[in-house]
């Protein structure tokens, strides 16, 4: 055989999405027996995270019924997890009922978080879910006083999870990696009642303190997230990068005198950061940033809920921008259908940013590190505070990611074409597998978010297979 022909066949066989080497996947057995896949989850929700690795190939029509098998068993391994839960039947918000999670030893010592959790209102339907950070006055009176509030807002029907800083001190911040355990296990495990609550409607914010930690998890959870409301705050936008809200509905109201530590500031910042960005993306960064005229730290707290709960997440946006911070040390994996497999920044002096687009079958994905430099801070407090920064862009020459894909982002039956960072990686026919499946239920344990399809780069040798 000649190598013209040599060359040719092994194109074709790299655009099918089958690189040389790699086996035609078998068809996805009538009998399959579905336990295989929760003794996975079941080591996976015990600390094992190896991908699921026993492939089927799965046609377009069977992939409904695939989903909703494995997704039944990733609920029964949930169930028969030995872990705190939350509770089975949600009491009345009025009724004051509170319960808590011990936090792991490792992530903070001595911690309990108490939560109270209840309805407002009925529904026929699903609960719209609000979750509610205190602020940093005694963490007693501030616990109570958030269950006062969260009683009296115009937000009926709904679920409210209030949780209690579990300590104070160097603790006293919400977005900790011991919360971040918190945080995980809340979603987790309120996605699992698909049918109580709606896990598309899942709201964060709080006050002061509170408003602070609702605005670095807004940008960090995004994905998860139908809105967020911070009040009273105002981070620096280094501790929560705006261009994550881009699918995200996002309100943020802080007293015109509210000056310490730059409250006011930092909330005018945010705003015109986000009006900035929407005047690039007209379609995206729905958001309402205001400064309270007189106002100093209190301000009018019932405005946020009845602005926030008109929103509804889309779990399956076309355009994402994710800039992959460090959060206490800590990272996500995923944001949307994208998974990190590899890091492409070495350590915390730089960071990861995907920006993803897709036009019917074509997949556009920039990959950059990101450095930032202060451009203007404020020492008024005797420590720096940074104002405005600037961001250099360079693309990521390292890492590896996962671009999951289902019949929601592209045409699962015509050929799709992936270019990143300007250069075509991909095109062939997407094969549909039942690891992407179980592995994309794992990962985000979301019950809107499994994927049958994945292309997986290596932005090393600008590689890509199935």
């Amino acid at each position: 055989m000649n190598k013209l022909l040599l060359t040719s066949l092994a194109s074709l066989i790299t655009v099918s999405g089958l690189s040389a080497g790699e086996k035609k996947l078998p068809s996805m057995p009538r009998n399959y027996d579905y336990g295989v896949v929760e003794n996975y989850f079941s080591a996976y929700l015990s600390g094992d995270k190896s991908p699921f690795s026993t492939g089927y190939s799965i046609k377009n029509g069977q992939v409904k019924d695939v989903e909703s098998r494995v997704w039944q068993q990733w609920v029964n391994a949930n169930d028969s997890f030995e872990e705190e839960k939350l509770p089975g039947a949600y009491p009345s918000l009025n009724d004051g009922v509170s319960y808590e999670w011990q936090l792991p030893a490792s992530l903070e010592p001595d911690a309990r978080m108490s939560y109270f959790i209840g309805r407002k209102g009925d529904t026929e339907g699903k609960y719209p879910f609000y979750i509610y950070l205190h602020g940093s006055g005694p963490k007693q009176m501030e616990w109570i006083t958030g269950l006062k509030i969260s009683q009296s807002f115009d937000d009926d029907p709904a679920v409210y999870f209030i949780p209690r800083i579990p300590n104070e001190g160097p603790y006293y911040r919400w977005w900790q990696k011991s919360k971040q355990w918190a945080w995980d296990k809340l979603l987790r495990q309120a996605l699992l009642t698909d049918s109580l609550i709606d896990g598309n409607r899942i709201y964060i914010f709080g006050i002061s303190e509170g408003g602070y930690g609702s605005q670095r998890l807004a940008s960090f959870y995004a994905d998860y997230l139908a809105g967020a409301g911070p009040m009273a705050g105002g981070e620096p936008l280094i501790n929560a990068p705006a261009e994550n809200l881009r699918n995200t509905a996002f309100t943020l109201h802080t007293g015109e005198n509210d000056y310490g530590f730059l409250r006011n500031q930092l909330t005018q910042i945010t705003g015109a950061t986000l009006d900035s960005l929407r005047r690039e993306s007209p379609d995206a960064y729905v958001h309402q940033v205001e400064l309270e005229p007189g106002r100093g730290h209190a301000i009018t707290y019932g405005v946020t809920t009845p602005w926030l709960k008109q929103f509804t997440r889309n779990p399956y946006p076309k355009h994402v921008v994710w800039e992959n911070f460090e959060m206490d040390g800590l990272y996500r994996d995923g944001f949307y259908n994208l998974y990190v497999d590899k890091r492409s920044n070495d350590d915390e002096s730089a960071r990861t940013c995907y920006r993803m687009d897709i036009d019917g079958n074509n997949i556009d994905i920039k990959v950059d590190n990101v450095t930032y430099s202060v451009a203007k801070d404020d020492t008024s407090f005797g420590f720096s505070i940074g104002l405005l920064f600037d961001k250099t862009y360079t693309p990521a020459t390292s890492g590896v990611f996962t671009v999951y894909l289902n019949d929601r982002l592209v045409d699962m039956s015509r050929t799709v074409t992936l270019t990143v960072n300007g250069e075509k990686v991909f095109a062939g026919k997407l094969v549909n597998d039942l690891r992407n499946v179980v592995n994309s239920c794992a990962r985000y344990f979301d019950p809107y978010r499994l994927y049958p399809a994945a292309i997986t780069v290596d932005l090393s040798s600008m590689t890509a297979r199935q």
